[in-house]
């Protein structure tokens, strides 16, 4: 039988299709093909993404430089099991985003369809690149609809957030472009292939990727770095603020993974500095959320720690431990957009995400409570989720640090995932308590035409998060429980992955053709 294997010249296509769908929305302001292409488009490049993951059985890179020109001066896309993998989950989460967005009208505010889909067109293109400064390129275009999402959604404090994601992400931008003019005039090229241990064989070109580095590791929310990431998303609605928790920090993530195996394949000069780092981000984060008064505000902080026990894997960098890391990035993706729109669906229905204002959950929504409390285990690496198995393959590649004779790094690793977890629970059981159990709820601030929120009224007899508004949340939370049952299918495309990013050879060959 003949194998399926994608042409390389259709690559472009992840960008093109969502950024004609964005332009016809921005001109044609028809309900009805607003939401239709907010859906379609998604499930298209989902579509494609599994195409791609066909294709990588028989060729594990494929590349496409736009314009035939030289390899220096081309816009090269380049796939593999790893780029493939992350179109499929970033399409899966912005699928289920996009269809809260709609159940809850927040889909008909103005040009909120098509800056979504610009979205998609920059987190699509960071992802399929294979050169610095296009990276730069693509994350501006994610950063610019993300600007005005936040200022057409949520509730009044995004005016001020906002200012704050700006502040932060324009700062950042800054660094990674003068990472960026740094790896250039050091190596003389910003093309991944061409830099291949590139930072292994020069300290000066090892200082600049480590500028590149840094810039997205703030994007990331890696300690010290990390606080205005769980102040900022709050801020914005729980739709938006899914779609930002899938694609913006996990973007950033991938290319973090990217550079390093590249660019360091002898390991990284500062991997002792960044060990430390990504120990205390993933203690502080999961402490950190005992502190919060806002559900979301909670899951902010669950965002922090997850970046450290994903980043954990690029720490130990070995196979093992790179398909754990990107295990452990999926079941994030998944887990935490399936916590925050089912937190959306109360917040929707009740009008308010503080934990003083919502009580007794457990006898009004038992089903919602049912989603949450899987959702929690997942996050504190509880059966039966996907984030028992991340959490396992991470001990696992940290034993193996401990085998093979890093034991310092290999025990910090241990202890960082246990006490976390033990940190985690902590925090997530007061979230628990604080909504779960208590008296009824008496009163409510419902939706209001003119300001969002109507003041604080009587809750009506009935009234509980209707089955629409729970669907996208519970289908996520079921995708985890499949991971679960089914991690003897997930892990090979993991491992793939992970041998993707190590077969540095085989990129360069399919980037260059030498």
């Amino acid at each position: 039988m003949r194998e399926l294997v994608m042409d390389p010249a259709l690559l472009p296509l992840f960008v093109v299709v969502p950024l004609l769908g964005a332009a016809l929305l921005a001109i044609v302001r028809r309900r009805v093909l607003e939401n239709a292409l907010l859906l379609a488009v998604p499930v298209a490049i989902g579509a494609g993404a599994v195409l791609l993951l066909l294709s990588h059985r028989t060729e594990p890179v494929l590349a496409h430089s736009v314009g035939g020109f030289a390899e220096v001066l081309a816009i090269p896309f380049v796939s593999d099991p790893f780029t493939a993998l992350m179109l499929l989950v970033t399409a899966v989460s912005t699928l289920a985003a996009s269809v809260f967005l709609v159940l809850t009208g927040e889909s008909r505010y103005r040009f909120v369809p098509p800056l979504v889909l610009l979205l998609t067109t920059g987190v699509n293109g960071a992802l399929l690149t294979g050169d610095l400064f296009n990276l730069f390129v693509w994350v501006e275009v994610m950063l610019m609809p993300s600007y005005a999402l936040i200022a057409v959604t949520g509730s009044w404090r995004r005016l001020g957030i906002g200012r704050l994601f700006v502040l932060v992400n324009l700062l950042t931008s800054t660094l990674l472009l003068i990472g960026v003019g740094f790896v250039y005039g050091t190596a003389g090229t910003v093309n991944l292939a061409m830099l291949a241990d590139a930072g292994s064989g020069s300290p000066t070109t090892a200082a600049a990727l480590a500028v590149v580095l840094l810039a997205l590791a703030v994007k990331a929310g890696l300690v010290p770095v990390h606080s205005w990431l769980p102040r900022a998303y709050p801020g914005t609605s729980a739709g938006i603020m899914a779609l930002f928790s899938a694609l913006h920090t996990k973007v950033a993530l991938y290319a973090m993974f990217r550079i390093v195996a590249v660019t360091f394949s002898d390991g990284m000069p500062f991997a002792a500095v960044l060990a430390v780092l990504v120990v205390i981000t993933i203690l502080v984060g999961a402490f950190a959320t005992a502190g919060a008064s806002r559900v979301r505000t909670a899951m902010g902080h669950q965002m922090i720690t997850g970046v450290g026990h994903i980043l954990l894997g690029l720490v130990l960098f070995s196979h093992v431990a790179l398909s754990a890391g990107i295990l452990y990035l999926v079941h994030h993706v998944v887990t935490m957009a399936a916590l925050l729109l089912t937190i959306g669906a109360v917040e929707h229905t009740y009008g308010s995400g503080r934990l003083r204002d919502l009580r007794g959950l457990a006898r009004r929504d038992p089903w919602v409570m049912v989603v949450l409390a899987l959702g929690l285990f997942s996050l504190a690496g509880l059966p039966p989720t996907s984030g028992l198995w991340g959490k396992v393959g991470l001990l696992r590649a940290s034993a193996e640090q401990v085998v093979t004779g890093q034991t310092v790094l290999g025990w910090a690793a241990i202890i960082a995932v246990l006490v976390a977890s033990v940190g985690s629970l902590l925090g997530l059981q007061r979230l628990w308590r604080g909504t779960a159990w208590g008296g009824d709820l008496n009163t409510y601030r419902p939706d209001d035409a003119r300001v969002g929120r109507a003041p604080e009224t009587a809750l009506p007899e009935g009234t509980t998060v209707p089955w629409r508004l729970l669907g996208p949340g519970a289908a996520m939370l079921a995708l985890s429980v499949a991971m679960f049952v089914g991690i003897g299918a997930v892990l090979p495309t993991m491992d793939a992955a992970a041998t993707g990013l190590l077969d540095v050879p085989a990129y360069v060959e399919a980037v260059t053709g030498a």
